[in-house]
């Protein structure tokens, strides 16, 4: 009899992107607002709260991206489809009826 063969697979290739720990996008644009913040008033004290907002910011995302690095996908997917899967106590509905187009 014939062993399965075996496939690696690489975990470069499934793993989601991060940056400092946190999405990538939401990191990003923690950045860009932060450097906006300083660079639009221009001020010591919008730098120091720009760079303390985006330190936050890092923390907060990576600490998010720890727990569940797909997390701003899924909360997106969640409200996308709020209207179609509307909380339930029982059986019996009684909340408006779902929106007939998907977008």
């Amino acid at each position: 009899m014939q062993e399965p063969e075996h496939t690696i697979m690489r975990t470069s290739l499934s793993r989601p992107q991060q940056l400092l720990g946190g999405d990538r996008e939401m990191v990003i644009m923690a950045g860009l607002l932060a450097a906006l913040m300083a660079v639009c008033v221009m001020t010591f004290t919008s730098f120091l709260l720009a760079v303390l907002g985006f330190g936050a910011a890092v923390a907060l995302f990576a600490r998010i991206g720890k727990v569940d690095p797909l997390m701003r996908r899924v909360y997106s997917r969640h409200l996308q489809y709020k209207d179609f899967y509307p909380a339930k106590g029982s059986i019996v509905i009684y909340a408006k009826p779902a929106k007939r187009s998907w977008r």
